[in-house]
């Protein structure tokens, strides 16, 4: 980018828009940039890191110099400052992502690996001639070991979106590709269950920027979480409806036994579980909901909550309708 003395963007190349948009005027008034252009010469180059929090977190090294004279001459610019933007999220967040993997790995791993290796250890010692119980241990043993699978790779997946999380989608997706999506791959969910799910009719033309396969898997993660805690015989329903020209909203919701209001703002919070949801039929790896809000505010949306004792869940994603 090409700035003045006072930080006034003169020009940014396509690639700095297209990595940064609107970020880059947040990076200009920046308190660390700021100081940078306050008190920069001509002789020296100065590196400073720029950390954004919002809407998602992202980290920014910038190179300032002030551009020499016989340039600004050349295309008759005035004195001004030349800035090399280089974006370091993505190592910032993976270098996160390791240490916050082995920490939430090792801490949701050590209750079923325990149980794991009683059972093992009661196998090789009091049940090693039973095999009326050797049967029932193994199922047990094998119902915790698919727990553990499905930690892992929920906690893979959620390491993939945190990755992504400072880009944003400009893929444009159907909101009807997405409905017939969700009912073809919720299938194997619904099989089992004798819950009812209802995909609300959508507008044929209703698009908006997604990434399709993210905005299906935030889909199928709330249907599941529905089926898990809703209890049995409930219904849920989703539907997408346009909210002016500036959004869309998703709603699903169930009616089902619901959560007091207390516990809604920790929801998404990694393996946050409500006391006296335990004895749902399945149990949870806590990180549904965690993955939801992560990837709508890789989007640019909002997530919200809504329930209470006995009136069921509703939940409520908007997102823009522009990139």
């Amino acid at each position: 980018m090409l700035l003045d003395d006072g930080g006034r963007i003169l020009h940014a190349n396509r690639t700095a828009r297209s990595t940064f948009g609107d970020t880059l005027g947040a990076v200009i008034r920046h308190p660390a940039v700021q100081s940078v252009l306050s008190s920069l010469t001509p002789e020296t180059a100065v590196v400073t890191r720029v950390e954004l929090d919002v809407p998602v977190r992202r980290i920014v090294q910038v190179t300032f110099r002030k551009w020499p004279d016989r340039f600004a001459r050349s295309v008759d610019w005035e004195e001004g400052v030349l800035a090399v933007l280089e974006d370091c999220s993505e190592t910032e967040v993976v270098d996160r992502m390791r240490a916050d993997f082995v920490a939430y790995a090792s801490h949701e791993l050590r209750t079923p690996l325990a149980s794991l290796m009683g059972f093992i250890e009661t196998l090789q010692g009091p049940a090693s001639d039973d095999p009326a119980a050797q049967q029932q241990f193994l199922a047990i043993m094998a119902a915790q070991a698919a727990r553990m699978e499905r930690l892992i790779e929920r906690l893979l997946y959620l390491s993939r979106v945190q990755r992504l999380e400072h880009l944003r989608p400009h893929a444009v997706v159907a909101a009807q590709d997405l409905m017939d999506r969700l009912l073809e791959d919720s299938h194997i969910l619904m099989r089992d269950s004798d819950a009812r799910l209802v995909i609300l009719p959508v507008e044929e033309e209703l698009f908006f920027p997604a990434d399709e396969d993210q905005i299906v898997q935030v889909l199928l993660n709330l249907v599941e979480n529905a089926l898990k805690y809703g209890g049995p015989g409930i219904e849920i329903r989703v539907g997408i409806v346009a909210e002016g020209a500036r959004g869309v909203e998703i709603v699903v919701s169930d009616n089902g036994r619901g959560v007091d209001t207390q516990h809604v703002p920790r929801l998404t919070e990694r393996f946050y579980r409500v006391e006296g949801r335990a004895n749902a039929a399945q149990s949870g790896t806590g990180l549904g909901l965690a993955i939801v809000k992560h990837i709508v505010d890789r989007h640019g949306g909002r997530f919200r909550i809504e329930s209470a004792p006995g009136k069921g869940m509703s939940c409520r994603i908007w997102l823009p309708r522009e990139s």
